[in-house]
């Protein structure tokens, strides 16, 4: 069971992808800071493994979270206000990151990424919206985009897009929200220890016959540190974003990253 603090305590976190990777931690992270955790997700098993794993009353489990279905946004929406009532922190981390040339990136796989990676950042956010203006001050939206929404990436063309594309919607509703109370940012993490990059390495693997070490080594060369981001650096940067003390901080998009990617 997590120690558990009190920053955050009365609030209702409202995570999407938290099954694992990044999401699981921003979620512990949450959870240890005294909010009440909505763990959104389109399997039950990992979104209840990690639920048990934390192990206090203040989780809810939503499975079947389609962040490109509206009906399923809606059904999982109301669930959670049946648990813990209104959201007031959003935190939208669902994504995909499928590689490939982009000679050889499909029309189905571009449409797949950009509905999944920024088409479900604005349809989640549209619809928790309501509540989020109900809170008011201290109201939180807070996009995990990445660096390839501040850079470019080759074989990830879908992803980069879609990636910039939450940056400038972040950008954008902040100004909207400016006056409500809500801010809006992002965290741009770079390459990260999660599930994503571990199926990553055992591609290049598979197709180059390249060495795990040499692999790895291709995700790790970008960050100045010389490593991988741990997952939860990125939920401190969300944790901090959350939190009380943060309300200057608006449209701001984040990296996490070594120092990869510098303010210009």
């Amino acid at each position: 069971m997590m120690t558990i603090s009190g920053k955050l305590s009365g609030r209702h976190a409202l995570v999407t992808g938290a099954g694992s990777g990044i999401g699981a931690a921003i979620a512990r992270a949450l959870v240890s800071e005294g909010a009440h955790v909505t763990l959104a997700g389109r399997r039950r098993e990992p979104l209840q493994a990690l639920a048990e794993e934390i192990g206090t009353t203040g989780v809810h489990v939503v499975d079947a979270f389609d962040v490109t279905s509206p009906e399923a946004i809606a059904r999982g929406l109301a669930s959670a206000h049946t648990a813990f009532g209104p959201v007031d922190i959003l935190v939208n981390n669902a994504g995909e990151a499928p590689s490939a040339a982009f000679e050889k990136t499909s029309l189905d796989m571009w449409n797949h990424v950009i509905a999944v990676d920024l088409t479900g950042v604005f349809l989640v956010t549209q619809a928790v919206l309501p509540d989020l203006k109900a809170r008011g001050t201290g109201a939180r939206i807070i996009n995990i985009a990445s660096t390839a929404g501040l850079t470019g990436y080759g074989y990830v063309s879908a992803y980069v897009a879609a990636k910039h594309g939450v940056v400038g919607l972040t950008r954008s509703l902040s100004l909207e929200l400016a006056k409500t109370g809500i801010t809006v940012n992002a965290v741009c993490p770079g390459f990260t220890d999660t599930p994503i990059i571990k199926r990553s390495i055992e591609t290049i693997v598979e197709k180059t016959g390249r060495s795990a070490e040499q692999a790895l080594a291709e995700f790790t060369k970008s960050n100045p540190q010389g490593r991988l981001v741990k997952p939860e650096e990125v939920a401190d940067a969300v944790l901090w974003l959350a939190a009380p003390g943060s309300a200057s901080i608006n449209g701001q998009a984040i990296a996490v990253a070594g120092g990869e990617v510098l303010a210009g």
